[in-house]
């Protein structure tokens, strides 16, 4: 039995389960996909989540120093404080996913998700038309 060459799509079982190759843009930048990784989770910190996190903060301490929301008896304002800072903490850091996914564009590495370009997998004469006329124009296939 001759053994079987690793191909871009080929399952690797291990220990821990199947394992998906990286896709081949990936298997030479390890390097450059780990600096951007890093760029991504330092910008989207001190960009997004740390600005967002402490205005909403601070804007909760506001509303509730004016009257608008009740500090509570027992804690006082910390508590409605605290989840306003995580709550725009996790807004700022889900806000920056767009821009690293362009940067990871840059350098070949397709995206994924919601704003992947999406086509039909039947071939009916309507979406042959469609996907046709869309690459004539050069623009994105819609999603419905």
């Amino acid at each position: 039995m001759a053994p079987v060459q690793p191909g871009p799509l080929t399952v690797f079982r291990g220990r821990a389960g199947p394992h998906l190759p990286h896709p081949p843009a990936a298997r030479g930048d390890a390097g450059e996909i780990a600096r951007i990784r890093k760029e991504c989770q330092q910008e989207s910190f001190w960009y997004r989540a740390l600005p967002l996190s402490l205005g909403s903060m601070l804007v909760t301490q506001g509303m509730i120093s004016k009257g608008i929301f009740s500090a509570s008896p027992r804690f006082g304002p910390y508590p409605k404080m605290a989840i306003a800072g995580v709550l725009g903490f996790a807004i700022g850091k889900m806000s920056y996913v767009g821009e690293c996914q362009k940067k990871f564009q840059k350098i070949g590495i397709t995206p994924f998700g919601p704003q992947q370009k999406r086509q039909c997998h039947h071939a009916c004469k309507e979406c042959k038309a469609k996907l046709g006329s869309n690459e004539k124009e050069g623009s994105v296939p819609s999603a419905s």
